[in-house]
């Protein structure tokens, strides 16, 4: 009954705000959004407590597993975990919007909650016609909400670039789910990963034959599209400049996210042993990468944070790649941990809208400094981001790295150190020009933003403020959490037969692994490093006032110092040089034409199907 009602019951309430909110005071409006969101958080939240000790499933319409027709909602402690962070997100964004928005109509609120909804039912299902259909909802009211300023010529365009790219991908998936069902003529994901399991000759790793590879290629494109792995990762940012900022607060913290998830169930529950995920490490390895080089990159704070989204959804794909439970276990403290922090950030990216009018950081230069939370929001933000213990996406690091280090992946502790590094030091700059450097006037006009509220506060009270400090507080407690539970969960999630047995059979996996410690020299080591780097990078791309460089100094100094200072700057010219011109031709790949998009999800797809059946 418990995981009916959190589905349904922000579904009914939507209904009833769409339908009768246009009579209500704006007050009622906020509180029944607020309070449905919070009751959602409170059902989630006990679904989590109960799910490692009673099997948490529920078959709807009453159809059980032996009919073959029934679709069965099901929470093993990650799905329930996954669940509770998108609830939580969902109330800290409602509680932003209370003041940030002035006029409001209750579509958006009704929108808002759709939204959670349909986050709760794809955490929740486990068959693969229901998972498409959550998925489906969520883009479309993602897309809504993407739009929801639509009077503007660029809201217009990045909510199009997010349809069309999202609709590709579901017509993908859904292709992909025909495939499953013309193979083994079941929907569920675990009466279908039984039936693939007893098909495939052989049983071992990468067993499954062609038409198993493409479903699972098909399948999974939907799943990377909405994560943002490269290449399919374009329409993020253009979707994040224009989004209002609590609707960032829930693309970033928790919808990208479920695309991982996406992958992950889908592969242990259906795919488990039948395909290589050497893809799935291949794109994610590239979206850590290219989103921590193109956060370094931008002024813009929105678009900076969400090519941040994708470099550590990128670390996350690795992860769920790994294919072990230590790795699963670290990449859910990452997530977790990476879920609170960004939704700090992107509230505290409308707090400097609301103020300021105006998110690119040229303009901002030291005119945070009467926002003292929102600025300790970015500091802080920075350096959890960078792994600062006992942060949740420290403890992700810890526990991941050791794990890949474990099956011989060298290479995945100094992608994690760069990638962190660089976009903690991107969100780090941003403090130290806005909160830390002295006001200047820039040479062209000021970029003001499209409004996203009529009235600028003049000091932002404490629904705008707390939101963002729950969140932060909360990912930094998830690196708190015992290792113990974590690693058990990981341990039922990628268990062979443990979701069939769960969803089929009613009956939990009880695993005793051994327990997910992220306090480990090589992880103290590791976040050391991290940090600073991620305080060098930022100290390194802080603009600076430049200093009087007269041909006279050159020739004042006499000697071989004179020569050697030449040679330095020259050679500094040239890395500038080489390095703008690397910049200019990753931000001409991002051209915002819905066709070159279009075009780099097609050869991700190629790319993705051949290194999956490559054997």
């Amino acid at each position: 009954m418990i995981l009916q009602l959190t589905v349904a019951l922000p579904v009914l309430a939507a209904a009833l705000l769409a339908a009768a909110g246009r009579w209500l005071p704006r007050l009622a409006v906020d509180v029944a959004a607020l309070g449905t969101a919070a009751s959602v958080t409170a059902l989630t939240a006990l679904t989590l407590a109960r799910s490692p000790h009673r099997p948490q499933v529920t078959w709807l319409g009453g159809w059980g597993p032996g009919t073959g027709v029934g679709i069965p909602l099901a929470a093993d402690p990650l799905a329930a975990g996954t669940a509770c962070t998108a609830a939580v997100l969902t109330l800290a964004a409602l509680a932003f919007s209370w003041r940030y928005f002035t006029e409001i109509q209750a579509a958006f609120h009704a929108m808002v909650l759709l939204f959670l909804a349909s986050m709760c039912g794809f955490a929740y299902t486990g068959d693969l016609f229901n998972a498409f259909v959550f998925f489906e909802l969520m883009s479309v009211v993602a897309f809504a909400l993407t739009g929801y300023r639509s009077e503007e010529p660029s809201t217009v365009h990045g909510a199009l670039n997010f349809g069309i790219v999202q609709s590709i991908g579901a017509y993908l998936a859904l292709a992909g789910i025909a495939l499953v069902y013309a193979r083994t003529g079941e929907l569920g994901l675990a009466a279908a990963g039984r039936h693939l399991a007893a098909a495939a000759p052989g049983g071992g790793a990468g067993s499954g034959d062609a038409l198993v590879t493409g479903a699972f290629v098909l399948i999974c494109t939907g799943y990377l599209v909405k994560a943002a792995a490269v290449p399919f990762h374009f329409w993020l940012a253009d979707a994040h400049a224009v989004a209002p900022t609590p609707v960032c607060v829930l693309f970033s913290g928790i919808m990208v996210e479920l695309g991982v998830y996406g992958v992950a169930r889908t592969y242990w529950a259906v795919f488990d042993g039948l395909v290589p995920l050497r893809a799935i490490a291949v794109l994610g390895a590239a979206a850590a990468l290219l989103g921590a080089v193109m956060s370094v990159l931008q002024h813009h704070v929105k678009r900076l944070l969400a090519y941040s989204t994708i470099a550590h959804v990128g670390l996350l794909l690795v992860g769920v790649a790994a294919a072990t439970p230590g790795a699963l276990a670290g990449t859910a403290y990452s997530l977790a941990g990476h879920a609170g922090v960004k939704g700090a950030l992107f509230l505290g990216a409308g707090a400097l809208l609301n103020r300021h009018r105006t998110v690119d950081v040229r303009d901002l230069r030291g005119r945070g400094r009467g926002m003292p939370v929102t600025g300790a929001t970015f500091l802080l933000g920075g350096l959890f981001l960078a792994g600062l213990p006992p942060a949740g996406t420290y403890a992700g690091h810890s526990v991941t790295e050791h794990a890949a280090t474990e099956i011989g992946w060298w290479w995945y502790t100094p992608l994690s150190v760069a990638a962190s590094a660089l976009t903690a030091g991107a969100v780090l700059r941003v403090w130290a020009l806005v909160w830390r450097s002295a006001p200047s006037r820039r040479d062209g006009p000021e970029e003001r933003e499209d409004p996203e509220t009529r009235v600028t506060l003049g000091s932002l009270p404490w629904t705008m403020l707390a939101p963002g400090l729950v969140l932060l507080a909360a990912g930094l407690a998830t690196g708190l959490i015992p290792g113990g539970p974590v690693a058990a969960a990981a341990e039922a999630f990628t268990g062979h037969g443990a979701y069939a047995s769960l969803v089929l059979d009613g009956r939990l996996t009880r695993p005793h692994p051994v327990p997910a410690d992220p306090w480990t020299v090589p992880g103290l080591a590791g976040a050391a490093v991290t940090v600073l780097l991620a305080v060098l990078i930022a100290a390194a791309t802080v603009p600076h006032a430049a200093p009087d460089r007269g041909e006279g100094r050159w020739e004042g100094r006499s000697g071989g110092r004179g020569v050697r200072r030449r040679a330095a700057h020259e050679a500094g010219r040239a890395v500038g040089r080489a390095a703008a011109a690397v910049a200019a031709r990753l931000h001409a790949l991002h051209s915002g034409h819905i066709g070159d998009y279009a075009a780099w999800l097609t050869a991700g797809v190629a790319v993705l199907a051949l290194l999956t059946a490559l054997r």
